[in-house]
């Protein structure tokens, strides 16, 4: 019952390597994703009354874990993807004009 772990130590070391590298908006979008599906986790649990529970297999809530943060990652390989194809679309998504500023 901890998958939401994996989720948020993304985000942590995320936040880390990009706010050290200054790498632009794209860095700042995987973080908020990665921290809002922490949070969607903790939400989850919390409501459930099993914030700090231990599973009977803590390997598959790892697993579960590593599995959300991989869908995270996919989705924000997506979304720079479409704004890479269609710039356009990724200065009014604020991927591509943020980094221009610098």
């Amino acid at each position: 019952m901890v998958c939401y772990i994996i989720p948020l130590a993304a985000a942590i070391v995320s936040a880390v390597l990009w706010g050290s590298l200054k790498k632009g908006p794209a860095g700042l979008w995987l973080v908020l994703l990665l921290c809002g599906g922490a949070l969607f986790g903790v939400v989850d649990h919390l409501w459930r009354g099993e914030l700090f529970m231990i599973g009977e297999n803590i390997a598959s809530d790892l697993l579960l874990g590593c599995a959300i943060t991989g869908t995270m990652f996919g989705g924000w390989g997506v979304t720079l993807g479409i704004a890479k194809i269609n710039p356009d679309l990724g200065h009014r998504m604020g991927i591509l004009e943020l980094g221009k500023r610098r």
